[in-house]
């Protein structure tokens, strides 16, 4: 801390003006609406952590994500929604935190403020008192110059008059002389003693100046240093965030490295095998053969039947009982 650079800065040759005390108080203004800004901000930037949080946790929960994997993959899955859902908490709990350090904010804003108040109040009042007495003292000193003047036009009047005013005019005219010179004797008192009294308001004044300045130095650098570390601790709790973030990812990281796509295909061979036996060719089968109907299209009775050869030419039979031929028979009736 510096300690004097506002004290020693903020003057002007002119009595009556406010112009550097102005400047500071200015300045302090200013800085307190900085800080209104980053309090803003934080809140601003707590309502948009809340959001992705919950906006992310609703997406955890509510939205399927690879639900009918299997074994190791599964598992992979399983550990990456919690996490997620690990993540979004994180988010919503950091918003309650930056909530806290704007509130942190707010309440040092408000501290300065009246430490500020009584300072600017002391002031206020040393400005009207100085400025008042300076009036007076300003008054004063026109109303003994007017004295001084009233005074030499007497003295003038006296001279001219000496040879050709009659004793009467004379003695009007001495008495007039002698009446000023008591007007300008307490004018130049009343005037003497409006200085002293201003110069007195003046150095009570430049004393408050100086205290003003100090404590408002004092408070400017409390100003700048908290605004510092609060800036300082939100990019550190961002980065933590991170931390934690990446750290809740390794951990599905890791469970991915566990993921064996040769455990994965053999789980679902093992439980989700039909059997190891594909279907026979589908043979060709003669419409006469006494064998067509023993087994339906795609099954085996037996091994296979080898492919038969054309049909034989049916030969008469006369001696066969059961064997007719065709001009046995008539389509007419007799």
């Amino acid at each position: 801390m510096t300690g004097s650079l506002f004290k020693a800065n903020f003057w002007s040759t002119d009595i009556l003006s406010t112009v550097g005390y102005d400047s500071i108080i200015q300045h302090l203004n200013n800085g307190r609406k900085n800080c209104k800004e980053f309090e803003e901000f934080l809140k601003e930037r707590a309502s948009i952590e809340e959001k992705y949080g919950k906006d992310l946790l609703s997406l955890s929960r509510k939205k399927p994500c690879g639900q009918s994997e299997i074994n190791t993959l599964k598992r992979a899955l399983e550990v990456f929604k919690q996490q997620v859902d690990n993540v979004a908490q994180c988010h919503i709990q950091l918003a309650q935190t930056l909530r806290e350090e704007a509130r942190k904010m707010e309440e040092f804003r408000e501290k300065q403020k009246l430490q500020r108040k009584k300072t600017e109040t002391i002031m206020d009042a040393a400005h009207k008192q100085r400025n008042s007495q300076f009036k007076k003292a300003m008054d004063a000193k026109k109303n003994y110059e007017q004295k001084c003047r009233d005074k030499d036009e007497a003295e003038q009047a006296v001279h001219r008059s000496a040879n050709v005013a009659n004793p009467r005019q004379q003695e009007k005219l001495f008495v007039k002389l002698a009446t000023s010179k008591t007007a300008v004797e307490d004018s130049d008192k009343a005037y003497m003693l409006h200085i002293n009294m201003l110069e007195k308001v003046r150095e009570d004044w430049q004393s408050e100046h100086v205290k003003a300045c100090e404590v408002f130095e004092a408070q400017e650098c409390e100003r700048i240093n908290f605004f510092r570390n609060a800036l300082w601790l939100h990019v550190n709790q961002l980065s933590q965030q991170c931390v934690t973030n990446d750290e809740m990812y390794e951990q599905v990281r890791k469970s991915l490295e566990m993921c064996s796509i040769e455990r994965d295909i053999q789980y679902f061979v093992n439980h989700r095998k039909t059997g190891q036996t594909p279907p026979a060719p589908i043979m060709y089968e003669n419409f006469y053969s006494p064998q067509r109907n023993a087994a339906p299209p795609g099954k085996t009775t037996g091994p296979n039947v080898a492919r038969r050869g054309p049909l034989p030419v049916p030969k008469p039979l006369p001696d066969d009982p059961d064997y007719s031929l065709v001009e046995d028979y008539t389509l007419l009736y007799q």
